[in-house]
Order: C-alpha cells, then sequence, then structure tokens
C-alpha cells in the first residue's frame, strides 16, 4: 500500500505540473490539441472538444502538445492568432512556466493544509530523524531505520535544530572508510550502532536521508494565519534547501551526482515515508512537488527552463530561433534524458533489497 500511496502521488504530480500548461493556455484562448499522462503509445485515449487526453506506456512524465507541434495539420492557418506561436513573448512565457508555479503551488497548499490539520510542530528535539534508508548502503547494514533518531556520533552530542543536522552530516563526509559511532534512540530505548561511510571520490557517504528531529508534540493552529506562516516557513525551507542541492551540482558534480535518483528510488523513498502515515506521505509530496518544479526551470532543453531560454533569445534577437536548430536541440535532448532516465532505472532496481535476494547477494 506504501508502494501504491507513492506512485499515486507520483502521477498527481505529473498530472498537476501538465495542468498548469494547460490551464494557462486554455484561459489565454490558446489552442491545445492534447494532454498526456506518460510517453510512447497510449494506453488510454478520449477525445472532448478537439483534445485528446491520453495515458501512455512509460510514466517518466507528461505533455501538452499544441498544433504548432504538429506540421501535417493543414486545417489550421499558419498565421492563426491562437497558435502559441503567434502569441506575445509574455504570454508563451506564461504557459510555459505554469507547469513550475503549479508544483510549487501545490507543495505550498500541501504544507499549510498539513499545517493547518496537524497543528504546529514542538520545539526540535535533541539529534536528528532518519527520514529514508537506501538498501545496502552502510546505513542500512549498520542497522539504521526510517524513524531513528541519531543523538550523538562518537560521542559527540549533536544538538538539535538546523545545528544538529550539520553536526551529523560534517564527520560522516569526513570519515570515509573509517568507523563511526552512533547513539541512536528507536522508539522507547537508546542502541549504540557502528558504521562505515562509504568513500564516494574523498567523502563520506552512507545513504540516509537526514532532517531535523522534531518534538512529536503539536498545538492546534490558533488561526488561518498561524497555518499559513508556518507552512509558508516549511516551504521556504525545503525550497531553499533543493535549490541549494541542484546548484551543488555546478559547485561539486562529482559527488553530489552519485546522489541523483530515478523513478525507482524516488518511489521507494515515497514508500518509506508514506509508512509514516499521513505526515510523512504530505512531506513526500511537498517535497518532490518542489523538486520538480525546481527541475524543470533549470535552463536545459527538453525542460520548461530550457524553452524559457529559446523565448529569450528569441526576444533578443527579434525573431524565433531556426525551427532546424531548435528541433535538433529538442531530439537530441530527448535522446539523453530517455537514456539517463533507463540507466538510474537500471542502477536503482538493482539496489533493491528484494532484487539482490534474488540475485543470491
Amino acid at each position: 500500500m506504501n508502494v501504491l500511496a507513492s506512485l499515486l502521488a507520483l502521477g498527481l504530480l505529473i498530472v498537476i505540473h501538465e495542468a498548469g500548461h494547460f490551464l494557462a493556455a486554455r484561459l489565454q484562448g490558446i489552442r491545445v490539441n492534447g494532454f498526456s499522462v506518460g510517453f510512447g503509445p497510449a494506453l488510454l485515449k478520449t477525445e472532448r472538444n478537439g483534445i485528446t487526453y491520453a495515458l501512455r506506456l512509460l510514466p517518466l512524465g507528461g505533455f501538452v502538445s499544441f498544433p504548432d507541434d504538429d506540421d501535417n495539420d493543414q486545417s489550421i492557418p499558419l498565421d492563426d492568432p491562437d497558435l502559441l506561436r503567434n502569441r506575445p513573448i509574455p504570454q508563451r512565457v506564461l504557459v510555459i512556466s505554469a507547469g513550475v508555479l503549479a508544483n510549487l503551488l501545490l507543495a505550498w497548499l500541501v504544507l499549510v493544509g498539513h499545517t493547518a490539520a496537524a497543528g504546529v510542530p514542538g520545539d526540535p528535539s535533541p539529534g536528528v530523524m532518519v527520514m529514508t534508508v537506501q538498501d545496502g548502503a552502510p546505513a542500512a547494514q549498520a542497522g539504521l531505520r526510517p524513524g531513528d533518531r541519531i543523538l550523538s556520533i562518537d560521542a559527540q552530542s549533536l544538538g538539535s535544530g538546523d545545528a544538529a543536522v550539520r553536526a551529523a552530516v560534517d564527520p560522516i563526509r569526513r570519515s570515509p572508510g573509517q568507523r563511526l559511532e552512533l547513539e541512536v534512540q528507536r522508539g522507547e530505548g537508546v542502541r549504540t550502532l557502528r558504521l562505515t561511510p562509504a568513500d564516494q571520490q574523498g567523502t563520506g557517504r552512507i545513504g540516509a536521508q537526514l532532517q531535523v528531529a522534531m518534538n512529536g508534540g503539536s498545538r492546534p493552529v490558533r488561526s488561518p494565519f498561524e497555518a499559513i506562516s508556518a507552512g509558508s516557513a516549511q516551504f521556504a525551507g525545503l525550497f531553499s534547501r533543493t535549490v541549494s542541492g541542484y546548484a551543488s551540482l555546478l559547485t561539486d558534480f562529482g559527488t553530489t551526482a552519485q546522489q541523483v535518483s530515478g523513478p525507482v528510488k524516488i518511489v521507494e523513498m515515497g514508500a518509506q515515508l508514506s509508512s509514516q502515515g499521513g505526515s510523512g506521505l504530505a512531506l513526500f509530496l511537498a517535497l518532490i512537488s518542489i523538486n520538480l518544479g525546481v527541475l524543470n526551470a533549470l535552463p536545459l532543453p527538453l525542460l520548461d527552463g530550457g524553452q524559457l531560454v529559446f523565448l529569450l533569445l528569441e526576444g533578443l534577437r527579434g525573431r524565433p530561433l531556426p525551427e532546424r536548430f531548435q528541433l535538433a536541440v529538442m531530439q537530441s535532448s530527448l535522446l539523453l534524458v530517455l537514456g539517463l532516465s533507463v540507466l538510474l532505472i537500471v542502477r536503482d532496481t538493482s539496489q533493491l533489497a528484494v532484487v539482490r535476494q534474488l540475485m543470491g547477494q
């Protein structure tokens, strides 16, 4: 059930992202001829008001299609003012950026709604919370589990709050291949675990996601404004850490690239968080929605950010970039993204515990 909840959450995020593009176009009277979840052959398809809605074979994203993309469609004049390419640049910018805005808005609404329903979290508890653990990683081999709270490393208390996360991450990064002794609280008991961070290009990694440990208690919100304020603060923190993570791909690619996860690993993380109840599922939904928004905003071909770069260059040149150039960039980028997705799926699947058991490892 946890895996199913994770899959449904990912599907919802894709639908919300594409719905942002779709609604931004339709509300401006721009022609749309397709709304698809997934890529490849259509498994389910229906047509309403000239728009084809489809669920496709490969669940790696989705797309909204426009008549502009179909060179064989001669039913619409090329100078039709309702074609996307014939609209002013600000209107096209809104259509392209609406998917990112929809994902960020969803994450904000989820966090505010969860705060309104569950209450305002108490003060940070000592230590750091283990949110997810990768199968076969040093953290899993040492016996760490999602929900554990690490209180100290090598007899050094971690403190609480954001400082505790830094106090936990720093010695791990500095100690590749060296054994560390962790004091861990699990339920009502405290135990000692020993793990050895893996050496990834001179940096220690344990294969676990750590987060500020919050006091299990919470109090009801006093007003809608408090729910908005507390939820917005959580959103700002997640957004800031997500942007920093993507920025580190530029500043420390060799180390950060090892942490990039594919669809399989994301589903596994969602299942782990879902097992912690509604709060875990809400955090997963908000976190992945923010990641999807930030990822699509990157100025890379095939992503929304890359399309915005094309529009920026068009505005500077006073005319669109050559269609053959845009098509070549898009096709090569599609092959790159699909190839990377396949590699990540193979890598992440091979790391799942059930697969290693079947292989006798």
